[in-house]
């Protein structure tokens, strides 16, 4: 940062200006920073449950699915399972955290009469097993959500811790000693100007004082 160290009054209050300002900023900055983290161990904890959740639901979907394989056999499973379309309702949305773009995801489940078979035709394990993979693919999408969101916001506090050590080890520091050198400069002129004044103010005297000496002679001759 350049800065200009002319030992002038308005440099100086120019100076503190920015000081303030740089001060204010490094406040700001640490309670996003602080803020920003104390989102990331929030989000840790949820995908954590989230985690444990999705392991359980593959478990069970794993369990149904081979149920439903035993019920109508693995060709007729097979050919369920290829029916299935691409799904295309989720919708993603951005809100913003302290600066940061978040993703949000808005997933519409299947209804039951959009289904790719027969419930007629089927048995109930193949409905179970339908039903266990659509919980997991909810929790997938969950899980996305959060460790997408803990990332942005990770980097985020990378970006913010950066310019909070910035500010606190380079741009005040700096300030501060341009403050106390233009300081320091400004007050030896004043004292400078002080003592000249001071030796001026005597000059005159000592002139006024012959002067009103060489009067009170000249009255008297």
């Amino acid at each position: 940062m350049e800065i200009d160290r002319s030992p002038t009054k308005g440099n100086l209050m120019q100076i503190e200006k920015t000081l303030e300002l740089s001060r204010s900023g490094h406040s700001l900055m640490d309670r996003k920073r602080l803020i920003l983290m104390n989102e990331i161990v929030s989000l840790v904890e949820k995908a954590k449950q989230v985690q444990d959740d999705l392991t359980a639901a593959y478990e069970n979907a794993y369990a149904q699915m081979a149920l439903a394989e035993e019920a109508v056999g693995l060709f007729n499973l097979q050919e369920i399972a290829e029916g299935i379309e691409v799904e295309d309702q989720i919708n993603i949305k951005v809100r913003s955290i302290m600066g940061s773009e978040i993703p949000e995801i808005d997933y519409t489940e299947q209804k039951a009469d959009k289904l790719p078979y027969s419930l007629t035709e089927t048995s109930i394990e193949v409905d179970r097993a339908r039903l266990a993979f659509e919980e997991v693919k909810k929790l997938q999408i969950k899980l996305a959500e959060i460790e997408n969101t803990a990332y942005r916001l990770a980097n985020n506090i990378q970006k913010t811790q950066k310019r909070v050590n910035a500010l606190q080890n380079v741009t005040i520091p700096q300030l501060e000693s341009a403050q106390r050198d233009i300081n320091n400069e400004l007050e030896e002129k004043e004292r400078e100007e002080f003592t000249r004044m001071k030796a001026v103010k005597r000059v005159l005297s000592e002139k006024e004082l012959i002067e009103n000496q060489r009067m009170k002679e000249y009255d008297q001759g």
